[in-house]
């Protein structure tokens, strides 16, 4: 049985956050949960899909967040708890169905559980998701440690159904991938029946169609649940406060940066001179709890991550109760007190804290932090961002690369979000040149495709994932093939979401319960469309450009190539190898053979190393994964394989 199945209450485990998160759902009864994956959410669904069975509960990667929100909205619309994951980015893809559902309310309670990434760490953004809330006007939360975490996930679902709203839970990188100690609650053994109501009077939120119309009667209604929100949040107790009855500087902070805020107060111990007042109710503030703690000091500093935020709303607040509580000094983001872009730190907040009271402190000697400076950008090795040995992508990407260098017209590829993006580098041989959100890839391309008109004839190629396709790249497919764009889309076809852990996608014929599902064939869905496709394995490099360079000369609308190959870390590939690779030192001639150490310096699979010794290329045998793509692109031979039985 699964730690998180625990029944008894007041057990105690140490959760990721994210765990705790899954926690929190089951003993709030959740019925249906759904999402897409995204660093640093994916664990939410996976977690509970392990343990959906056990619990009846119904779970499922969607198709992309829109789609799961949608999903997640039609169990709550049926009376069901439900919950919809996914990392920043996703909100902004979910928010065209999300705008609708705040107007038109919801039944069972349903949370969104917005993971953000703070920093970038595995994004290609830091954008938040917090500025949602606000411009939506539904409830946030922001859990400020892993108890927290799971609790707060339990009663975000009863204030959903106290407001008749969807609430916003928000994590950050930090919450949601780092663990602490969690203790439970009980897990409740009710179960509700699913039944959608729709005969009532169209008004009747229980019982009528469900619709975000009559706008204006909705929107006032929408307020109406904000306003009731504020007053639940004034005795909400995630909101703490901590300190002097009279600080010297007030903290106002939430999520993880409240566990930075504590440690640099301890760090420094001004215990006594601030205090910090932790708000897990970020959006709508209460207004008479921040009121209150600010009447009591004369300096403010706002801690969050990742945009000033909060630090705006309290302003605001303080400026509507200036006749109260008099005038303030702020310090935060805008007064560059503290950074406005990346990752929240203790040591961040231990600087601003010094600067603020006059304290001098220095966390180090002044000679060693120059000495770590030095070992960190002078000895320490350059590690450049690499795909792992065998990976199909650097073979595609070498293909793709080679066939616009042979077309010589000045060709290029518009990018997409994935393990792939990092082709704008030298691992895929600063392949891409646009790279924006999921599917631009391909709308861009469908523009570029149409500007013959204006004398450009330089061939345009899109590229996607698998995962990608099924998410965004069809509407950009339809819209090129309808406006006859001469462009070619790529489908980088690995096997499954790998760039987040596999997680299985409607192109596989099973789903995140290890059920049988019909997979949805990508080649059978771009035929119908309207445009030729081609497919081909990416580790034949040969027969892969003159694929390439074929459908470069087709001007005939759009082309679809196909390049399947699982990832070789996927558990369909992994420990298999195809091939046995070795290098015979008689034949390379290393430095002198004119080839400029093409397989080392060029194409750099980790697998291929450079024996200084020797002055020979070699294999490393312990990481190469037999791919047999190296033993094609040495000019001399020197590379040999062997087929393994």
């Amino acid at each position: 049985m699964s730690h998180l199945l625990d029944p008894k209450a007041g057990a105690t485990y140490l959760l990721m956050g994210n765990e705790a998160i899954v926690r929190g759902a089951l003993e709030a009864g959740v019925n249906v949960a759904s999402g897409y994956p995204g660093t640093p959410s994916s664990e939410i669904i996976e977690n509970l899909s392990r343990i959906a069975k056990e619990r009846n509960i119904y779970v499922e990667w969607s198709v992309n967040e829109k789609v799961a929100l949608e999903v997640a909205a039609a169990a709550s619309f049926a009376g069901l708890r439900s919950l919809c994951a996914m990392k920043q980015n996703g909100v902004n893809v979910a928010s065209d169905f999300l705008l609708h559902l705040v107007y038109s309310g919801t039944r069972g309670g349903i949370v969104l559980v917005s993971c953000d990434d703070p920093g970038a760490l595995s994004s290609v953004n830091e954008g938040e998701s917090r500025y949602f809330a606000r411009q939506l006007e539904m409830p946030l939360l922001e859990p400020g440690n892993f108890q927290e975490a799971k609790d707060m996930t339990k009663w975000a679902f009863e204030l959903s159904e106290q407001l008749k709203q969807i609430v916003m839970l928000r994590s950050v990188t930090r919450m949601s991938h780092a663990s602490g100690n969690v203790s439970y609650g009980a897990l409740p053994e009710t179960k509700r029946k699913a039944e959608f109501k729709f005969k009532g009077f169209i008004l009747d939120p229980e019982e009528g169609i469900i619709t975000s119309a009559p706008v204006e009667w909705r929107h006032k209604e929408q307020q109406d649940k904000i306003r009731k929100a504020k007053e639940i949040f004034e005795e909400s107790p995630f909101n703490t406060y901590e300190g002097p009855d009279k600080p010297e500087l007030l903290i106002i902070t939430s999520s993880a940066c409240y566990l930075y805020s504590k440690e640099a107060v301890e760090v420094l111990n001004v215990q006594d001179r601030v205090g910090i007042l932790k708000l897990g109710t970020t959006w709508p503030l209460p207004p008479k709890l921040v009121t209150h703690y600010l009447a009591r000091t004369e300096q403010v500093m706002i801690v969050e991550e990742v945009i000033p935020f909060m630090e705006e709303n309290v302003k605001v607040l303080a400026a509507e109760k200036a006749g109260e509580i008099g005038a303030k000094k702020f310090f935060g983001k805008n007064e560059g007190v503290l950074p406005s872009v990346g990752e929240m730190n203790p040591d961040f907040v231990i600087s601003a804290i010094s600067s603020i009271l006059g304290i001098d402190y220095s966390p180090v000697s002044k000679e060693y932090d120059q000495s770590a400076k030095l070992s960190a950008f002078v000895h320490a090795p350059a590690r450049d961002q690499v795909f792992c040995p065998g990976c199909p992508h650097r073979a595609s990407f070498f293909a793709i690369r080679r066939a616009i260098e042979l077309d010589g017209r000045n060709g290029f590829v518009c990018g997409d979000i994935g393990c792939y993006t990092m082709a704008v580098r030298p691992t895929g041989f600063e392949t891409l040149k646009t790279v924006h959100s999921m599917g631009s890839g391909m709308g861009l391309a469908s523009g570029f495709g149409k500007l013959g008109l204006f004398g450009m004839d330089q061939p345009t190629f899109a590229v996607c994932g698998d995962s990608t396709f099924y998410h965004a790249v069809i509407p950009a497919l339809i819209n090129a093939v309808h406006n006859k764009s001469n462009v070619t889309l790529v489908i980088l076809d690995n096997g499954g979401t790998a760039m987040t852990g596999f997680q299985p996608h409607p192109g596989q014929d099973f789903n995140v319960m290890g059920e049988s599902m019909p997979a949805i064939d990508m080649a059978r869905i771009c035929e119908a469309i309207g445009a030729r496709v081609e497919k081909r394995n990416p580790l034949d490099l040969e027969d892969t450009l003159h694929t390439l360079l074929e459908m470069m000369e087709d001007k005939n609308g759009v082309k679809v190539l196909i390049l399947s190959q699982y990832c070789a870390l996927s558990p369909q590939r992994r420990g298999k190898k195809d091939y046995e690779l070795s290098v015979d030192e008689t034949v390379c001639l290393g430095e002198e053979c004119g080839c400029g150490r093409f397989c080392t310096r060029i194409f750099r699979c980790p697998g291929l190393v450079w024996n200084k010794e020797k002055a020979k290329a070699e294999i490393d045998q312990v990481i190469c994964v037999g791919c047999g793509v190296c033993a094609d692109i040495c000019p001399r031979g020197a590379i040999k394989r062997k087929e393994v039985a």
